[in-house]
């Protein structure tokens, strides 16, 4: 079963610790009414059972929430991650199922910043090799002929949030800082710190008397400091690495420190972590190895426990996913702004799935007036769902895109300063392949509440709420008639009618849109189809 997407009390709602957290983390669950159950060191079997009928899972490095742990969760809702990395969640897995992954990715930029620098300033030095000599009875530094930082360059590859911090620190320890990073332009005076300037990855190796890495992992940083990338290196240059594992070829750094190229590394991340007793780089004087270390300070640990406890309540209780890394977000207040137009959207794509003949292939999503100034593409996500709901259990904002891209599914969208008579406007085309068929419904809001005001060529008020029954009928007196005498000796009660052209453009025909109380069953459907005049019956659920 996929999670529903109906709303939760605190006293109904679980929530799964597996890792260890800092105490403020549990303070603000229970502030919000929640009681999370707190059980770490929990792994295959014994995990899997654990998870079961959980709404969120809290974990930081040490758990691994594979696709058997969340397809065990039959709840689950959202996985929070203390942290920045999500490299412990199958991120796919928790996609296909409709469950939000949300990092923490600001709440340890500093720590991890500081520890880059750290390990700079412990490799120019070989502070670590001074270190082990001492312990081991030695008092002689032959050999730990160090270098200065004051006027080297050092090369930082990303300028994200944590390759900023080490920047700015090294430039205050006067080195000369060049940058690497794919996503910025040394013409964008936004981007690049003041004082840094960018080059490329090949060019900044070359030159760089330190490199430190503060990227991704990626498909297309896996091994980005090859044994190619190494050969470019400044001879004698150190590396530093504490961003992830794999970024670096292991055994051709262990080669070029073999043959002296390369002066040290310092790493607090590997490819397999732990290593094996074997790996190449282990029992080296010029390499300092740290067991994964970057966030682990007081500060990163209190802040990113606030920050999940924080993020888990707001998406539990208010459905916001801050800082989710596969389900759009938008914050608080401007959820609450635009909610009637999220309904309103989802409204309008289920009754054109219900009302188009053969499955939607293309979907044109256009705001106009006021709701323009939204994120469209989050409107255009909430008429996905109303299509995908039509056909697909479990289908919320988390794994829709998915969805529509194995069955084929374009969603374009677009905007419009105009509309027309009304403060904002949703305007949707579904269309089936090739064009066969297509409808076009739009709507807005009066006040807080959802009104379709144009479907085809027919202008109205129509509420999109309840049981709707659509009919095309001949245009003539006494066929309107008949249909609500069949239904109220059924005792169905027509709350509403929308008449007007028909949709298919012939003058003899007209279209009616009946909001009743209740759902005919279908004996009456029957009788109604075998009225004279009546071409179409349809029933569309809202």
């Amino acid at each position: 079963m996929v999670p529903p997407n109906r709303p939760l009390s605190p006293g109904e709602t679980r929530i799964l610790i597996c890792d260890e957290l800092a105490p403020a983390a549990l303070e603000i669950f229970t502030s919000r009414g929640y009681e999370p159950e707190v059980r770490t060191g929990l792994e295959g079997p014994e995990l899997i059972a654990a998870v079961r009928d959980v709404h969120a899972i809290v974990v930081r490095s040490a758990t691994k929430i594979t696709r058997e742990v969340i397809e065990a969760a039959d709840e689950l809702r959202v996985i929070g991650r203390a942290g920045v990395g999500v490299d412990n969640v199958d991120t796919t897995a928790a996609t296909e199922r409709g469950v939000v992954v949300m990092n923490t990715p600001t709440g340890n930029t500093t720590t991890t910043g500081e520890l880059a620098v750290a390990l700079l300033l412990a490799t120019s030095r070989n502070i670590a090799a001074g270190d082990r000599r001492v312990r081991g009875g030695s008092w002689s530094k032959k050999g730990l002929l160090g270098a200065e930082l004051t006027g080297k360059r050092l090369g930082v590859i990303g300028l994200g949030r944590i390759g900023r911090v080490v920047a700015e620190r090294a430039m205050g320890l006067k080195m000369n800082v060049v940058g690497h990073d794919p996503y910025l332009k040394q013409t964008d005076a936004a981007s690049p710190l003041t004082g840094v300037d960018l080059l490329d990855l090949d060019a900044l190796l070359a030159t760089s008397d330190f490199v430190t890495l503060h990227v991704p992992l990626l498909d297309s940083t896996r091994n980005m400091i090859s044994a190619e990338r190494i050969a470019l290196m400044k001879p004698g240059a150190r590396l530093i690495n504490a961003a992830r594992g794999g970024l670096v070829d292991e055994a051709a750094l262990a080669e070029a420190l073999d043959e002296g190229r390369l002066a040290g590394a310092a790493l607090d991340v590997l490819a397999e972590e732990p290593p094996s007793k074997t790996h190449p780089l282990l029992g080296r004087d010029d390499v300092i190895i740290t067991p994964h270390m970057g966030a682990s300070s007081h500060e990163a640990q209190h802040n990113v426990a606030v920050g999940i406890a924080e993020q888990i309540s707001d998406f539990l209780s208010e459905g916001v996913a801050h800082n989710s890394v596969n389900a759009p977000a938008v914050d608080s207040e401007t959820l609450r702004a635009i909610a009637p137009y999220v309904i309103l959207a989802e409204k309008i794509g289920s009754f054109l799935a219900q009302r188009t003949n053969g499955p939607v292939r293309k979907l044109e999503v256009t705001l106009g007036g006021e709701i323009a100034k939204q994120d469209a593409n989050f409107i255009a996500l909430s008429v996905l769902v109303g299509v995908l709901n039509q056909s697909e259990l479990g289908v919320n904002r988390v794994n829709a895109p998915l969805i529509a891209k194995e069955r084929g599914i374009r969603v374009l969208t677009n905007t419009d300063g105009e509309a027309h008579s009304f403060q904002s406007l949703i305007k949707v085309r579904a269309s089936t392949q090739g064009g066969e068929y297509s409808h076009l419904v739009s709507g807005t809001v009066f006040g807080r509440a959802p009104r379709f005001v144009r479907v085809d060529e027919l202008h109205l008020d129509l509420a999109p709420e309840g049981t709707i029954l659509i009919t095309t009928h001949s245009d003539r007196p006494g066929v309107m008639g008949r249909i609500g005498t069949l239904l109220g000796d059924a005792c169905v009660n027509i709350r509403r009618v929308e008449l007007g052209a028909s949709e298919t453009g012939k003058p003899e025909h007209a279209s009616g849109f009946l909001s009743l109380d209740c759902e005919p069953d279908a004996k009456v459907l029957e009788a109604i189809r075998s009225v004279d005049g009546i071409e179409e019956v349809r029933l569309v659920r809202l």
